[in-house]
């Protein structure tokens, strides 16, 4: 099965066909840097990071584009309120973003431009644009005239004249038509400006990514990406002004990612309702955040919530736990009986083929973190059932399995630690403030567990609610008996 992704401009999924043989030309929209990241940030940041991964994983090389909008109202405004430049708030926020994305553990695009220092490319595209009759200059201003492109409104599935009986815009009497946009801006009083054909000022937003992703990609390209939120107008418009100028196809994949939510209301900074990444980072681990987020197709809203993190939180012990337990095996005995099921042999041997085919699916991570939970579960079966000492087919078996759990939890940048050493932390975190140590709380299970064999059950519920008396709850099962603190 051929990676197949969901293209939003075709509103369906398509099989990824790289312009050059196996290699994939990715361009996605990074920050406007003038405050902290959010958890949006987080999972558009995290989404494409799977994405690079997962296509370096199948054997294409990527050349991967994110670029920082540095010049723009907002900054501008920011910039005017702290009484600094607007380049040195633009610069701090650039490094403000490196610390939360290296918190997270995120690959480096290839190419990461800035939009300050490609104004010369932008200043080109616009002359052709004007060239070609597809922009107009007036005071000082270049606006694209969105008549003149016949497309406008195919990727957002909006329809010009409605877009216009509809539009809440601002009079613009240097407008042609309402929803005609601002390639150059003619320079305010002390505002950045650099020179240009059309006086002193600075590019619009939506240029930006047209002249930063032809220098670095081509005219045409095979996927971009961003949040959905840029589908109208940044990406409609990039695509007008892209495709006005060179004829030709733009993006050849559309990818957008949806929102993150807070009780179902869209996180962001206007409503005030953003938790920054590095707030979050504070209480939970960066693999929890992601395991969090690619419990979720990226095309889907994720709602934000304390219960789902510390599910999270659990599954990511959980997966910790069984390669820790797996990682202390000895080599086996080559002439001891094998326990390990057919069936579950033969889920633990095709574990990488369906966690493929969930991820060539669209990039489906809940599907593919649902099969590595499916192994861990399995993983832990074979592992209560191991003779002592256990079959070495048993043991090359198990070891196998989580080698190929580890590659393919690194696609999605998890379990990235020593197993042991993680486990030993969860538990130190677990028991701090309990008065009993761990191998106590083994010895008093293994008690209440042969008293329950002897049907006493007198002594068990004693040894029971002795535990509980310390926060030690119990959860048995066919499987065992396991542990866990209770939380406060």
């Amino acid at each position: 099965m051929s990676l197949r992704i969901h293209n939003t401009l075709t509103r369906q999924k398509e099989p990824l066909k790289p312009i050059e043989p196996n290699h994939v030309k990715l361009y996605v929209c990074g920050i406007t840097s003038y405050d902290y990241c959010h958890i949006g940030h987080a999972r558009s940041a995290l989404v494409f990071d799977m994405v690079v991964r997962y296509l370096r994983y199948r054997g294409y090389k990527v050349t991967f584009v994110r670029n920082f909008t540095d010049i723009d109202d907002k900054i501008i405004q920011r910039a005017g309120e702290q009484g600094i430049d607007s380049a040195t708030l633009a610069l701090r926020f650039i490094d403000e973003f490196y610390t939360d994305m290296d918190a997270l553990g995120t690959l480096r695009p290839d190419i990461e431009p800035k939009a300050t220092e490609h104004v010369a490319e932008m200043i080109a595209l616009v002359e052709e644009l004007v060239a070609k009759g597809m922009a107009y200059a007036v005071d000082g201003d270049v606006y694209f005239r969105v008549n003149r492109f016949d497309g406008y409104g195919q990727l957002s599935g909006r329809d010009l004249e409605d877009m216009q009986a509809g539009a809440r815009v601002e009079v613009n009497e240097k407008k042609e038509h309402p929803m005609d946009f601002v390639l150059w801006k003619g320079a305010k009083p002390g505002e950045p400006k650099w020179p240009s054909p059309w006086g002193d000022g600075r590019p619009g937003w939506h240029i930006e990514c047209s002249a930063m992703s032809r220098k670095y990609l081509g005219e045409t390209f095979d996927i971009h990406g961003g949040g959905k939120d840029l589908v109208f107008p940044h990406h409609e418009n990039e695509i007008a002004q892209s495709c006005g100028a060179s004829g030709k196809p733009f993006a050849n994949l559309w990818m957008h990612h949806g929102f993150v939510t807070i009780k179902d209301e869209k996180m962001s900074k206007s409503l005030g309702n953003f938790l920054t990444i590095r707030d979050v980072l504070k209480v939970y681990e960066s693999e929890v955040l992601r395991l969090f987020i690619f419990s979720t197709h990226y095309r889907n809203p994720l709602d934000f919530t304390e219960t789902a993190l510390q599910d999270a939180r659990t599954g990511l012990e959980r997966m910790y736990e069984c390669l820790a337990h797996i990682d202390r095996l000895e080599d086996g005995d080559p002439n001891g009986a094998v326990r390990i099921a057919e069936k579950d042999r033969n889920g633990l041997e095709t574990l990488s083929a369906r966690f493929c085919e969930a991820m060539d699916n669209d990039f489906n991570t809940a599907q593919g973190v649902a099969h590595l939970f499916e192994a861990v579960k399995t993983c832990n079966k074979v592992l209560r059932g191991l003779a002592d000492p256990p079959a070495a087919e048993d043991v090359r078996v198990l070891r196998t399995a989580a080698s190929t759990f580890r590659d393919l939890a690194g696609v999605l940048g998890l379990v990235q630690r020593d197993p042991a050493a993680v486990v030993a932390e969860n538990r130190a975190r677990e028991l701090a403030g309990i008065d009993l140590d761990e191998e106590e709380i083994k010895r008093l299970i293994v008690k209440r567990n042969q008293a329950r064999a002897a049907k006493d059950w007198k002594a068990s519920d004693e040894v029971r609610d002795h535990l509980l008396a310390h926060r030690i709850v119990l959860k048995d099962s066919p499987e065992g008996t396991t542990w866990e603190v209770k939380r406060e």
